[in-house]
């Protein structure tokens, strides 16, 4: 064990809320600084209708899903998967992925990454975005710096279409 590595306590009250759009909430827990590398989580707050994250791929961290309440698809390459109460997922770096409420449902996710990589002033560009200070292609440009790579996948638009 590291012997500089301390606790990261957050206590609800005091953690950062952003919202990326008119259907999602995010809360940041911990990045990558706060935990010397170790994980990167946040909370995923999606009402019903939310688009949640388009499809994309890691090429460095593990991304977690553990569902706290509601309904979660998601995508895993070729396959999309419901996620309940208590169910938890993980994708592995450079796997296809996608995610967003069940039809008719909200979900309520805690999502982690490790290792941890710097992820918050991500999100914070995606709340920019979503109030009109900040473009989409904003969020492109900053694909290498954030590990996130965007691709398309047709058995997700069937998926979405169907909403």
């Amino acid at each position: 064990m590291n012997a500089s590595a301390r606790p990261v306590l957050v206590r609800a009250g005091s953690a950062e809320t952003l919202q990326d759009g008119p259907t999602g909430l995010i809360t940041l827990l911990a990045d990558s600084a706060q935990t010397q590398g170790a994980l990167t989580a946040n909370r995923a707050s999606l009402r019903r209708g939310s688009p949640g994250a388009p499809v994309h791929f890691h090429t460095e961290a593990t991304e977690m899903f553990f569902v706290l309440g509601g309904s979660l698809r998601v995508l895993l390459g070729d396959r999309i998967v419901t996620l309940e109460p208590g169910d938890f997922v993980t994708v592995p770096p450079r796997l296809l992925h996608a995610f967003a409420p069940a039809r008719g449902e909200e979900a309520d996710v805690l999502v982690a990454f490790t290792p941890g990589m710097d992820r918050f002033d991500y999100y914070r560009l995606l709340e920019r975005v979503h109030r009109g200070e900040a473009s989409v292609e904003d969020i492109k440009a900053g694909s290498a710096q954030y590990d996130n790579h965007y691709r398309t996948s047709s058995l997700w638009q069937a998926e979405l279409a169907g909403d």
